[in-house]
């Protein structure tokens, strides 16, 4: 029998994400000042593009075994162990600067162990919600999560470029460490509860990999579900560019500088506040698909304006995109809803794992291509027509899968196909 999310759970999941803030402004920090770094030292597009690359390499091979353990082990041992050893990898980068040993490849290396560190900890953090957060508490809770994120986004590359103006970096790096501990207090405290696997002494037996095929057949028979992931890949591809080059759009192409580049985040992320608060007081969503169909159009729609943008002129960027991330928590916060809901809790943490691997799957040839590219063609070149495509793709995924289906799928059909799910599960296990 499933435990039902109860109001203790409830309460002691906010304390949770009260701490996991201020281990994410720790990382958010440390996470600018290296970009900047490498933006400065080495002034490439390309490096920039092998940094992002090899971050998203551990997320891809990593997290589809990471979500598995985290549907077996203790989700809270697993990520005090993730949040732990990021800290004592920061205090290691720490001592390297502290020494003046700061090669770019060693930096690098250091940031993709971060990341690896990140792929085990992302699966058990999501896999949290459902189990200690009432079903009907959703979708207000993952706005609350991009409110909270929102506002630590906000402030934190604000903080670091503050930071940056006085302080060496190697004293910078030392600020996660502090922040790592105080969101380790709440995580000791709270209790998390046990899901109970429908058969238990089968599933101890299972292999990592039959788990993971698990996982797949749980998304395939549910109508419109991988077309759903699948969109989130190709738009997670199309939106690479921006994400990865921006530090070199803003240096180079507009002479601009850490605060810029921490004043265009900021602003960014008050409109996910704006997006987030929404979410938080409207209970429920209908047209989820739609939400997030035409959200993911509108998203690149607000970027052509920013990437024509006068040099120097960050007003106007800040002003073109603000409908943007409005509407950006709105449509993440629906799409994992509809996730948490339709899947048993018993296998959602392998369910976020290939979610999250399958939708960046394509998001690191994207960040390695970023560069090349740039250089090839121009930075605004590419931005532009990355943008372009991003705003029709959405469209063409909705007419051309089964991803509607999920808009008349209610909450009856969603249980059957999890029981004929779970049929075919003992069938193949039979067979082989």
């Amino acid at each position: 029998m499933e435990q039902t999310p109860t109001k203790k759970n409830f309460r002691h999941y906010m304390y949770f994400l009260f701490g996991q803030q201020f281990s994410m402004l720790g990382s958010l920090i440390v996470g600018f000042v290296i970009t900047w770094w490498l933006t400065i030292e080495t002034g490439s597009v390309v490096i920039l593009s092998i940094s992002v690359f090899l971050m998203f390499i551990p997320q891809i091979v990593v997290t589809p075994f990471s979500g598995v353990l985290c549907d077996r082990w203790n989700k809270k041992a697993i990520i005090a162990i993730s949040d732990t050893m990021q800290a004592a990898v920061t205090f290691l980068l720490f001592g390297f600067f502290l020494f003046d040993f700061h090669n770019i490849w060693l930096v690098l290396g250091i940031n993709t162990f971060r990341a690896a560190l990140f792929a085990f900890q992302y699966p058990a953090v999501q896999s949290l919600i459902p189990t200690m957060v009432p079903k009907d508490n959703l979708s207000r809770v993952n706005g609350f999560n991009f409110l909270f994120s929102g506002l630590i986004y906000s402030i934190g590359p604000v903080i670091a470029a503050t930071l940056l103006a006085f302080f060496p970096i190697n004293q910078i790096f030392l600020l996660d460490i502090l922040t790592f501990v105080i969101a380790l207090v709440p995580l000791i405290l709270i209790k998390v509860p046990t899901i109970h696997q429908t058969i238990t002494e089968e599933a101890t037996e299972k292999s990592i990999v039959k788990d993971f095929k698990t996982g797949l057949l749980t998304i395939k028979m549910i109508p419109g579900l991988f077309a759903m992931i699948i969109f989130a890949m190709i738009w997670n591809f199309f939106h690479r560019p921006w994400a990865v080059l921006m530090p070199y759009f803003v240096r180079y192409t507009h002479d601009g500088s850490a605060l810029d580049l921490a004043l265009l985040m900021a602003s960014a992320q008050v409109g996910s506040i704006i997006g987030s608060l929404i979410m938080s007081i409207k209970k429920t969503w209908k047209y989820k698909i739609k939400i997030n169909i035409i959200g993911g159009s509108l998203f690149f729609i607000c970027q052509i304006p920013a990437i024509l943008a006068p040099k120097g002129n960050f007003i106007l960027m800040m002003i073109v995109l603000f409908p943007a991330w409005i509407v950006f928590p709105i449509t993440v916060s629906t799409y994992l809803a509809i996730l948490q809901t339709v899947v048993s809790k018993d296998k959602i943490g392998r369910i976020m794992s290939i979610d999250h691997m399958i939708s960046m799957a394509i998001a690191p040839i994207g960040a390695l291509i970023a560069g090349p590219l740039a250089e090839f063609m121009g930075i605004v070149n590419l931005f532009l027509i990355f943008a372009i495509l991003g705003t029709i793709h959405p469209f063409v995924i909705w007419f051309f899968t089964k991803i509607k289906q999920l808009e008349i799928i209610d909450q009856e059909h969603m249980k059957e196909a999890e029981e004929i799910t779970d049929e075919i599960i003992e069938i193949v296990e039979v067979i082989e």
